[in-house]
C-alpha cells in the first residue's frame, strides 16, 4: 500500500519539476533571441568565476586575447547577456536538484510500480547528459545543430516526465469517461503529434537559419532578417494552418463531447489558447520584423502544445474506455 502522503509529494515535485523545465525552455529562448548564449563564453564558470562580474573592470585588459585563443569570438563583455546566459545556468541547476528528488521521491513505486521509478531514474542520467550537451553548445561557439538537439531533448524530458506522473495515479484516469468523443479522435490526436514534432523540426530548422542571419546583422536591423530567410520558413508558415485547424477539431471534440469531464474540457480549451497564441506569435516574427520578444513565446507554446497532446493521448490511454 503506497503511502498517500508519499504519492501526493511525488506527484506535487514531479509537477514543478516539468513547468521548471518549460521555464528553462522559456530562457534558453530569450537567451537564443537576444544573442545572449555567448554572454559567458566559458562552462561551467563565466568569465573565470563562479559569479560572473557586472563590469568589464572586473576583468582582465586582455579578456579578448585570451578567449580568443581559446577559440572564442565575439567575447565583448556585456553585463545583461552575461547575467541572462548566467540565469539560463542557474535554472538548469536547479531543474538538475528537482529531478534528483522527483526521482528520489519516486522509490515508493518500486513495490507497485517499478516502471515509474526505473524511468524516473533514466531522466536522472538524461538531465546529467543533457547537462554536458550544455556545456559542448558553449564549447561549439553555439553551433546551431547542437542548440536544436539540446531543445530537442528537453522536450523528450519533457514527456517522460508528464508520463511517469500520469503513470502514477492511472486510478484517477481511470475515471474519464472518454467514450463520447468520436472513434477518430485518438488517431487525430496520434497525427496531430506527429505533425507538431514535423512542425517543431522545421522550426529548428528556421531559428538555425535566423541564428546565421541574426550574427550577420549583429542582432540588429530585425525587420530586413526575412529577406535572408531560406524555403523552409514558407513551409513552415503554411503548415502551421494545418495545425491550427486540426487541433480547433481536437479541442472542439473535447469541449462538447467531454463536459462531464472538467479535466478534459480544461485541455481543450487551453490546447487552443497555446495553438493560437503560437501563431500570432509567429505572425508577429514574420510580419512585425522579428521582435525579440516573440520568439522564445514562439518556441514555449511549440513545446506546451505538444506537451498538452501527449497529456490528452495518455489521458485516452488510461480513460474507461480503454481500462
Amino acid at each position: 500500500m503506497i503511502d498517500i502522503e508519499a504519492a501526493l509529494r511525488f506527484r506535487r515535485i514531479g509537477t514543478i519539476t516539468i513547468f521548471a523545465v518549460y521555464f528553462l525552455i522559456l530562457v534558453g529562448g530569450i537567451v537564443r533571441a537576444s544573442g545572449a548564449g555567448m554572454g559567458c563564453p566559458d562552462w561551467p564558470t563565466c568569465f573565470g568565476k563562479l559569479i560572473p562580474p557586472t563590469d568589464v573592470s572586473q576583468l582582465p585588459p586582455d579578456y579578448k586575447t585570451i578567449y580568443a585563443e581559446r577559440g572564442y569570438q565575439n567575447t565583448d563583455f556585456n553585463p545583461v547577456k552575461t547575467w541572462t546566459e548566467y540565469l539560463n545556468r542557474l535554472t538548469g541547476a536547479s531543474i538538475g536538484i528537482l529531478i534528483l528528488l522527483t526521482a528520489w521521491s519516486s522509490r515508493i513505486y518500486l513495490k507497485s510500480d517499478k516502471t515509474v521509478f526505473y524511468l524516473c531514474l533514466a531522466v536522472v542520467f538524461i538531465v546529467g547528459f543533457q547537462a554536458w550537451l550544455g556545456s559542448v553548445v558553449v564549447a561549439s561557439n553555439l553551433k546551431p545543430l547542437m542548440i536544436t538537439l539540446h531543445m530537442l531533448l528537453a522536450l523528450f524530458i519533457v514527456a517522460l516526465l508528464i508520463y511517469v506522473i500520469a503513470r502514477s495515479q492511472r486510478e484517477f484516469f481511470q475515471s474519464l469517461d472518454t467514450q463520447s468523443l468520436p472513434r477518430v479522435f485518438k488517431g487525430v490526436l496520434i497525427a496531430a503529434l506527429v505533425m507538431t514534432l514535423i512542425q517543431v523540426a522545421m522550426g529548428t530548422q528556421v531559428r538555425e537559419a535566423v541564428d546565421l542571419i541574426a550574427n550577420e546583422h549583429a542582432y540588429i536591423d530585425r525587420q530586413y532578417w526575412r529577406d535572408d530567410l531560406p524555403i523552409i520558413f514558407y513551409v513552415h508558415r503554411s503548415f502551421s494552418s494545418i495545425i491550427l485547424f486540426t487541433n480547433l477539431w481536437l479541442a472542439w471534440k473535447l469541449y462538447r463531447s467531454s463536459a462531464q469531464n472538467r479535466l478534459l474540457h480544461t485541455l481543450g480549451i487551453a490546447l487552443t489558447a497555446m495553438v493560437v497564441i503560437a501563431i500570432l506569435a509567429g505572425v508577429s516574427l514574420d510580419r512585425l520584423g522579428f521582435p525579440a520578444a516573440a520568439q522564445p513565446i514562439h518556441l514555449l507554446m511549440a513545446n506546451f502544445i505538444f506537451g498538452t497532446q501527449f497529456f490528452i493521448y495518455i489521458c485516452l490511454i488510461y480513460s474507461k474506455q480503454n481500462s
